[in-house]
């Protein structure tokens, strides 16, 4: 796939005997796995989605690709793909977890707190993880008071000092 893609699921174990797979997604767009969606695995080969189904806190997808447990185990752990451009614009001041995954933030002051290794959701709010090159972890609140801007072409996220959160008391 010539295009940076998006991952939308990771595969779990083989569920019965007949292909079915057990799949954590990782999306926010509801029709990922209907019946007829097409993802990529990251070896390039597409997969066509048969049957979805929720199961516990995941999907049990079958693709017609999969026939069989003996296929299906081989797909463990993999992660299931789509092209960034099937992903629906969102509203300014929204961002999808991939582009903000891999940012390098500072603060307006121009210290550097690291890159953004994970998104966290919470209820209230989502929360960035950074790090830094000694190992340095700091969570940044997804807040319009706290986030200065984000430039997701230049890779760059800047967000104000806050006595506790981004300065060492």
């Amino acid at each position: 796939m010539p295009e940076p893609t998006v991952a939308v699921g990771r595969v779990g174990k083989a569920h019965g005997v007949g292909g079915e797979l057990s799949v954590v997604v990782l999306s926010e767009v509801a029709s990922r796995f209907d019946p007829g969606a097409v993802v990529w695995l990251e070896d390039g080969r597409s997969l066509t989605v048969a049957s979805s189904r929720p199961y516990r806190d995941r999907l049990l997808v079958t693709f017609r690709e999969v026939r069989d447990r003996n296929q299906a185990e081989s797909l463990q752990t993999a992660l299931l793909l789509v092209p960034e451009s099937s992903s629906p614009l969102l509203p300014q001041g929204s961002w999808w977890d991939h582009q903000i995954q891999g940012c390098s933030v500072f603060t307006d002051t121009g210290r550097e707190l690291g890159t953004v290794g994970e998104v966290i959701h919470t209820a209230a709010n989502d929360v960035w993880s950074a790090v830094d090159d000694a190992g340095v972890e700091t969570l940044i609140p997804v807040l319009k008071d706290v986030v200065v801007s984000v430039d997701v072409e230049a890779r760059r996220i800047i967000v104000r000092e806050v006595p506790g959160l981004t300065v060492p008391e």
